[in-house]
């Protein structure tokens, strides 16, 4: 899902190219290690001041940015478009999106990280009042992919932000415009404390970033992943990684096929495919498997695609990146050589621009690239199965766990949805768990670290901080020095009366 972001490569520009068209937008400063150390430093500054600022006036520019995105989505959606090849009304997604992530926290926040008291559990510390506060990491870094170049960084920035933290972000170098254009407008429209900025550049930016911040959010593939936490644990860094996957989708014999048919060829088209949670592999039950594979393969077939335009709108846009092509391309002529068929598409479109035709697959099985690894592209695989158990065996089978799908009579999809082994499954639907903001977002197995989202998705960002307060005491405490024979047979009596939990060990009886 991402480039190279701990090598040691140093460049001095990057090309930003339109990968609808093949054709250069700009090039683009990198931020040297010495750099990027100074605006986290800057940034650190200020976050004392921002913290102490409390969740309201932090709450109070996010929601000047929210309606400066809302103000100014036409601006944002060109800029994306542009960078990333996507349709408008893929692209149209990502403002919505922000504008709610900005909402549910500003609003739940107090719940989530306000502080909280508790009773003591033994009679032992009725004196003492026990309090628990969120301080937040001073200095969050979010390296982001290039698939959703403003969810998936402003996306951490807001709870971030919220819980009091100092952000610094590096974009994709496929896809920084954006991005840079929300902080510009952030800093010199908006005039925001300064707690929050941008780095450009690729694997050398990335590593001097995860040097220099006190937590680090990472979304990308599970290889740089694992490269991200090797290199956080030399300075024991805490990181949230959100990995990818490889999502199931299950149909059962008693689904509605129709909307089956259409959440699978939505769920897997999406974006070009270019979705953490997009469907990528199905499974079907016997009964229901010729229908399904009929409009499955009608649905995606219908699909248009190429560049778009108000007067010539489209449903598939560009490959973002021009690496991801490549990884598509393979899988499916993997496949295809391994014995799989290809009811639409399996193959590059020829001309400017990188376009991969949606594409469905049959006749696959789990030797295939295309079934166990992330595509990352407009393609599924479609198995036959048996019945539920084996539908099940699949799904499970993989070392991803992001989210997957069930499809079939309401209470009998929740039944089976409930053994799917992943941290979000939608019933009867595709890909909406992203955007329940109420319930945590993570993934199991190589699938990453951490959750977006509710309380763990702003709690991530903080430190717990355990407040025990005594509220009435002597001179000394029973358990301090000096120790004599009588106050510790006091402490050893009352701790016998408290614990015990038989009437005859409380009140020290023998046998």
């Amino acid at each position: 899902m991402e480039s190279g972001v701990v090598a040691a490569e140093a460049v001095e520009g990057i090309e930003v190219r339109n990968p609808a068209s093949g054709e250069t937008i700009t090039t683009i400063a990198v931020d040297s290690p010495e750099q990027v150390a100074a605006k986290v430093a800057r940034v650190r500054a200020v976050q004392p001041d921002w913290e102490a600022m409390g969740i309201e006036g932090r709450y109070h520019w996010l929601g000047k940015l929210r309606d400066w995105i809302l103000d100014n989505q036409d601006q944002v959606l060109d800029t994306m478009q542009r960078e990333t090849g996507k349709v408008r009304a893929d692209a149209s997604n990502e403002p919505t999106y922000l504008a709610d992530i900005i909402n549910f926290y500003g609003a739940h926040a107090p719940d989530f990280i306000g502080e909280e008291g508790f009773r003591p559990h033994s009679p032992l510390l009725a004196a003492k009042k026990l309090r628990v506060q969120y301080r937040p990491h001073p200095v969050v870094g979010i390296i982001s992919p290039w698939n959703f170049p403003l969810i998936l960084s402003l996306g951490d920035a807001v709870p971030a932000l919220i819980a009091g933290a100092a952000v610094v972000v590096k974009p994709s170098e496929f896809t920084p415009l954006g991005l840079a254009e929300v902080v510009a407008a952030w800093k010199h429209e908006l005039g925001a404390p300064d707690v929050f900025d941008v780095v450009q550049g690729i694997g050398e930016t990335g590593g001097a970033l995860v040097d220099n911040v006190d937590f680090v959010q990472f979304t990308g593939s599970d290889r740089t992943g694992r490269k991200v936490m090797a290199r956080a644990a030399e300075t024991l860094t805490p990181v949230s990684l959100e990995l990818g996957g490889k999502d199931p989708m299950i149909v059962l014999a008693d689904a509605d096929l129709d909307r089956a048919a259409n959440a699978a060829a939505w769920g897997g088209m999406f974006n070009s495919g270019q979705v953490c949670i997009s469907v990528e592999r199905i499974y079907v039950e016997e009964p229901a498997y010729d229908q399904f594979v009929a409009k499955l393969a009608t649905a995606v077939g219908q699909l248009r695609q190429g560049v778009d335009d108000a007067s010539d709108p489209k449903d598939v846009g560009a490959m973002t990146s021009p690496n991801q092509i490549g990884v598509v391309e393979d899988h499916v002529d993997d496949a295809l050589a391994g014995g799989a068929r290809a009811l639409t598409g399996g193959k590059r479109v020829p001309g400017p621009g990188d376009y991969f035709e949606p594409t469905v697959l049959v006749d696959v099985d789990h030797t295939m690239k295309v079934m166990r690894d992330e595509t990352f592209g407009p393609v599924v695989g479609v198995m036959k199965v048996r019945d539920e158990a084996e539908a099940l065996r699949l799904a499970n089978d993989s070392r991803y766990g992001l989210s997957a799908s069930v499809f079939g009579e309401r209470d009998h999809a929740e039944r089976v949805a409930r053994r799917v082994e992943c941290g979000a499954v939608n019933v009867n639907d595709v890909l909406v768990n992203y955007f329940a903001s109420d319930v945590p977002m993570g993934g199991w197995k190589e699938s990453g670290i951490g959750y977006r989202h509710g309380a763990p998705g702003i709690r991530k960002f903080c430190r717990s901080e355990s407040l025990v307060i005594t509220r009435f005491g002597g001179k000394r405490e029973p358990t301090w020095y000096p120790y004599t024979r009588g106050r510790r047979g006091l402490v050893a009596r009352l701790a016998q009366l408290f614990n015990a939990r038989d009437w005859r060990r409380r009140l020290g009886l023998r046998r």
